[in-house]
């Protein structure tokens, strides 16, 4: 009798471990019974890493796209290729944008704007915008032309039409810096520019 006892005790601890056993496995596997994603997926590869896309510098993004495009082209003569002269321009960007002074004044249809600035943010302001009023004074509502000033430039932008009033607010909310944008001549001027082609106007 003692021996029955024994191995009946015995019997119950055997498949109390076996269901312990059996609910640990489970819980180490997902809600739809699969292993953890980690597991699963295993150790990750040193090839497999994230690798960065953005260059870091916006200058150096668009000269690198430049470069690019001229490596796909087979026509590039690359000895007239000049991308330098294309960094200089973005430098001019650069101060022109961020550095020069811009002081509004409504006037009739439009807006006037003297751009003005110190160093070589002067000079920077006279290559880029006296060039861009005539692709402005070229699009269909707009009458466009600068002067210059000490300093810089004096901007006016017109609506061909006097009684066009949303033109004229477009004009006066677009402002010196919205102005600088319209038209899609920046990049094929870019693309021009390290091609080494003449670009009529332009201080590069």
């Amino acid at each position: 009798m003692r021996r029955v006892v024994v191995f009946w005790v015995g019997g119950i601890a055997l498949g109390a471990a076996l269901l312990l056993e059996t609910v640990w496995a489970q819980q180490a596997q997902s809600p739809a019974g699969q292993m953890p994603h980690e597991q699963h997926m295993g150790p990750v590869r040193g090839d497999q890493r994230a690798v960065p896309t953005l260059p870091g510098q916006d200058a150096f993004g668009a000269i690198q796209e430049i470069v690019r495009i001229l490596d796909a082209d087979p026509a590039t003569d690359w000895s007239k290729v000049n991308v330098e002269r294309l960094r200089r321009h973005l430098i001019d960007m650069n101060d022109v944008v961020l550095r020069s002074n811009v002081k509004p004044a409504v006037v009739p249809a439009g807006l006037a704007m003297d751009v003005t600035g110190a160093g070589r943010t002067q000079q920077a302001i006279r290559s880029m915008v006296i060039p861009h009023a005539v692709e402005l004074d070229q699009m269909p509502q707009w009458l466009a032309k600068t002067e210059r000033i000490p300093g810089g430039v004096r901007l006016t932008v017109k609506a061909k039409d006097p009684n066009d009033a949303k033109t004229i607010a477009r004009i006066r909310g677009l402002g010196f810096i919205g102005l600088l944008t319209e038209g899609a001549h920046h990049q094929p001027h870019h693309l021009a520019m390290a091609r080494g082609e003449a670009m009529q106007g332009h201080g590069h």
